[in-house]
């Protein structure tokens, strides 16, 4: 009932390169079920005579209905978005409200950002060292 390509959709290219895969969620469920009941309520003088001729037969034909069902469900709900292009892959969820999903996304430029101050550290120390009145003056603007 379902393949790969169910769950993994059809790639889509946009103008630009870049391709588009959907990502789905498929979830199957069934059901059945069924019993005998009383027709107790539902008495006359013939089912009384069946009822005394089933007890000599040993036969139980008529005297308990039975009833039953059955059912099954299917749903496809999409779950991300891989996108590949511009020498990278990102997955973008469709349901984006999980915060820690938002902080992983966000370490990349965390790191970036203490790499760039890191680097201006090193050489403002640099500077210093070299005693360049220009690195002095620029030590005072950073620390303002």
């Amino acid at each position: 009932m379902v393949d790969v390509n169910t769950i993994v959709g059809d790639a889509v290219q946009a103008p630009d390169g870049t391709v588009i895969i959907p990502i789905s969620k498929v979830s199957f469920g069934f059901a059945a079920g069924g019993g005998e009941y009383n027709n107790c309520c539902i008495m006359s003088e013939e089912s009384e005579e069946d009822d005394q001729e089933d007890k000599k037969t040993g036969s139980k034909a008529g005297k308990f209905p039975f009833a039953g069902g059955s059912g099954a469900g299917v749903s496809i709900n999409p779950v991300a978005f891989m996108v590949v292009g511009q020498n990278q892959i990102k997955l973008l969820p469709v349901n984006v409200n999980s915060s820690v999903d938002k902080i992983l996304d966000m370490v990349p430029d965390l790191i970036e950002k203490a790499n760039e101050t890191i680097r201006k550290k090193i050489a403002i120390k640099k500077e210093i060292k070299t005693g360049d009145t220009v690195g002095q003056a620029t030590i005072e603007k950073n620390n303002q």
